[in-house]
């Protein structure tokens, strides 16, 4: 057996049948086209690119650097759409959204606003929450709960809300981590207020329009899906799995999925391929498959020996997922699932983490270590392509593709390689 020798990591959802008012939004931008990043893992929220013609080698120094940039902390990915690149990092006491030209790495503009986030527990200060471009407009979520809105052109500030104060949100282990998610003219954020686990935000003015549950907040992005026929918001709170109606705010279906200890997250976001929705987490908690059938949701399978995500997000083609198994300290396996009935097709030992990409038929991974690897997608064994080590760990944001052209960060630099062949 192949051993795939990422050491650790910390810190999706494919829907077949995503929203068609999520897709029109993404859309919508005249700046964005199809091969963008525009958002956390992607177009579609699945970590999967429809790029093609990437390549299948890589050089013992990696691919071709076309530039690169000093950042600051934080774990949070660049996203592109168009001629934007918007960074979300922070330097001294300020946090920094920062907008770059994609091919060039140069600076349009810059807005920032002081922070007083502390370390406490955490390793690093910095913005976790991947911001969201969308109809010519940038959203970040701070790390102290900071929700903003500017005008992607120029940086202008359009709305700001402060989560966390008009919630009376209380201290979490490692700041705000969730990514909002647009679906139609509403913002979805896993806030973790009281009556207002969940608040769905105007677009245009950052109003409130609904709040639900009493849910506390996780570090898992919510998705978009047609689940049977209906439009649906699919939550992994920190209480666990939610299904709501993204108009309204109706809860239509809600389960308990968490740790026992109180010293835990749920990080991974939930992947939603036709009717089936795959949720994991880590501490003795493992993985579930749900299926709506109809009105009701139906437990599949659920196992503590499949598929423990901690941090990374699985990854689904052909009924297969693909993902990070075990806690980050530990070092995780690599593996490979199938979804509809939990059975382990093979397995890489001492994995490690990694943020990772489907594109042109192969797994694209940055590990923590700052190896950058080259896989294929195959539910019978594990098959490297390539390997090259191209930052100093510990990568610990997420990556994006855009264009043929691959982002990364480590704690020091945002670097931008072409896969281009």
């Amino acid at each position: 057996m192949a051993v795939f020798r990422f050491p650790r990591c910390p810190m999706l959802a494919r829907s077949w049948r995503l929203t068609v008012t999520l897709v029109a939004a993404l859309c919508s931008a005249a700046s964005t086209i199809a091969n963008d990043w525009p958002q956390f893992l992607g177009p579609q929220r699945n970590a999967i690119s429809s790029e093609q013609g990437l390549l299948d080698v890589l050089p013992n120094a990696g691919p071709r650097v076309l530039w690169q940039k000093e950042v600051g902390s934080g774990f949070s990915g660049p996203v592109v759409a168009g001629e934007f690149l918007i960074l979300f990092h922070r330097v001294g006491d300020k946090e920094i959204i920062a907008c770059l030209e994609p091919a060039t790495g140069k600076e349009r503009w810059q807005f920032s606003y002081p922070t007083q986030y502390p370390l406490d527990i955490a390793r690093d200060d910095g913005p976790r929450s991947t911001p969201l471009i969308t109809d010519h407009r940038v959203y970040t979520l701070g790390a102290e709960g900071r929700f903003l809105c500017l005008e992607l052109e120029t940086g202008k500030r359009i709305w700001e809300r402060l989560l966390l104060n008009d919630y009376r949100v209380p201290e979490s282990y490692f700041g705000v981590g969730t990514s909002p998610l647009l679906i139609g003219d509403r913002l979805l954020v896993n806030v973790g207020g009281k009556e207002a686990g969940i608040v769905a935000f105007a677009k245009d003015t950052g109003q409130e329009l609904w709040k639900a549950t009493d849910h506390e907040a996780s570090y898992s992005s919510p998705v978009a899906a047609t689940l049977a026929g209906h439009h649906r918001a699919v939550f992994f709170t920190r209480e666990g799995v939610v299904l709501l109606d993204p108009k309204t705010g109706e809860v239509q279906y809600s389960k308990h999925w968490r740790a026992r200890i109180h010293a835990s997250v749920n990080a991974a976001t939930p992947v939603v391929v036709d009717d089936d929705i795959f949720i994991s987490a880590c501490y003795s908690t493992g993985a579930l498959l749900l299926h709506a059938a109809g009105a009701s949701i139906e437990e599949v399978w659920k196992s503590n020996d499949v598929m423990s995500n901690h941090y990374n997000t699985c990854i689904h083609d052909k009924g297969f997922l693909y993902g990070f198994d075990g806690r980050q300290e530990e070092g995780p396996h690599l593996r490979c699932v199938e979804m509809r009935t939990g059975k382990v097709r093979w397995t890489c030992d001492r994995a490690g983490c990694g943020s990772m990409i489907l594109a042109d038929r192969k797994l694209i991974i940055l590990g923590e270590n700052g190896d950058l690897v080259l896989a294929e997608v195959n539910p019978d064994a594990y098959k490297e392509k390539a390997r090259a080590s191209v930052l100093t760990g510990p990568c610990r944001s997420p990556v994006a593709l855009a264009n043929g052209l691959f982002y990364g960060r480590d704690g020091k630099r945002l670097v931008c390689w072409t896969l281009k062949k």
